[in-house]
């Protein structure tokens, strides 16, 4: 809205506000004060409401770790998601595709995971029969999600034909909307579309449960998340501008340079959050925060073609979800456990590590990919 105002008011005079990047700046600055005004009122809303964290694990002595824990409001994701999209309603460009289906995406599994939340705090108290969704109808609406991203995608992408004379091809113009870029190597690959849809729908559902993973301890996920969109917010103006991307050798894909501000207002929302989620949590986000945030991650990644890139980037939400399947794997074929309890941030807690050790080492661990994936931009 206010983007379209100055729009309205400067055009000719005044060009800041038409930066993404300078529009993702200030979108950090927004939803933080957003969220940290909030909080509070939120926080007092959910607990008059009852909506109160019951961690159980399949493990005592984790169980007894966490009776601390018990009756601290969930689904403060509600805050995050709420000032994300408040955000970009304010400071992004509306007319743009990538960020309608970007907040389409939020809404979404915004809506998923808050059912899902609802029913595992509240209904199955009242009838005892009932501990949230079931995996496979997660799993069915973010698959449903996914291949509804991709069709669109591909389809805004049709037009999206522009010159990159770095590229080695004959030639002068070529079509990167279904290109997989791979890091270290400027040239990608062109998926055909059925693989392209099934690459998007592996990667929003991948990174929605990878994130639910980790948010699992206080101020781990909120804290990740930051450092994650930071980066993504880099790399979404690098391929959104020409003349950088022709720079850096990456594949420019126009109008994505908008995702910019939306993963400036992931990342403000994120650092207000962890005000109140930072140990010992007022709140904990619950898969009302953990789903959107982690999908919407996805998205821009597939927007950006940079699914790959996001292993790197992500490498923290990617260890979580390895060591969840190892410890799947392992147990149905030996009947032991391989880890002490998965995912792995419980894992070195159980091994001595205090909660605050171990979200601040988890967090130079995301700290560490972040940077890694950002210098390795010239490395094409």
């Amino acid at each position: 809205m206010l983007y379209h105002l100055f729009y309205w008011l400067l055009h000719g005079k005044q060009y800041a506000y038409y930066s993404p990047l300078f529009r993702a700046t200030m979108a950090v600055l927004l939803a933080f004060v957003v969220v940290w005004a909030a909080g509070p009122r939120v926080i007092r809303r959910l607990i008059r409401a009852g909506i109160g964290d019951q961690p159980e694990f399949d493990h005592d002595v984790l169980n007894q770790l966490t009776t601390s824990k018990r009756n601290t409001p969930t689904m403060g994701g509600v805050m995050i998601v709420g000032a994300v999209v408040l955000v970009t309603l304010l400071l992004a460009d509306l007319g743009n595709f990538y960020v309608r289906m970007g907040l389409f995406c939020l809404c979404w599994l915004g809506v998923l995971g808050g059912v899902d939340d609802y029913l595992k705090l509240t209904a199955n108290r009242r009838s005892g029969t009932r501990d949230g969704l079931k995996l496979w109808e997660k799993l069915v609406f973010q698959v449903a999600l996914g291949a509804l991203l991709a069709v669109f995608i591909l389809r805004a992408g049709e037009g999206n034909v522009i010159s990159a004379r770095w590229l080695d091809v004959s030639a002068p113009h070529a079509p990167y909307y279904n290109v997989l870029s791979i890091p270290f190597y400027k040239h990608g690959i062109v998926l055909p579309t059925a693989a392209f849809v099934v690459v998007a729908i592996l990667v929003i559902a991948g990174t929605s449960n990878a994130v639910n993973l980790t948010d699992g301890m206080d101020g781990l996920a909120s804290g990740c998340l930051a450092l994650t969109a930071f980066a993504f917010m880099v790399l979404a103006y690098i391929v959104g501008n020409a003349d950088v991307a022709e720079y850096l050798l990456f594949f420019h894909i126009r109008g994505a340079g908008e995702l910019a501000v939306m993963c400036g207002a992931v990342l403000g929302a994120c650092l207000g959050f962890l005000w109140y989620n930072a140990y010992p949590a007022q709140v904990f986000m619950g898969d009302t925060g953990s789903l959107p945030l982690g999908g919407f991650i996805g998205y821009v990644a597939i927007v950006t073609r940079l699914e790959l890139m996001l292993l790197i980037v992500g490498g923290v939400f990617v260890i979580e979800a390895v060591s969840v399947l190892i410890q799947i794997f392992h147990y149905k074929r030996t009947g032991r456990r391989f880890f002490r309890c998965a995912p792995l941030h419980h894992h070195f807690h159980l091994g001595g590590w205090t909660e605050t050790q171990t979200v601040m080492r988890f967090w130079l661990l995301a700290a560490l990919f972040a940077t890694f994936a950002l210098a390795t931009i010239k490395l094409r």
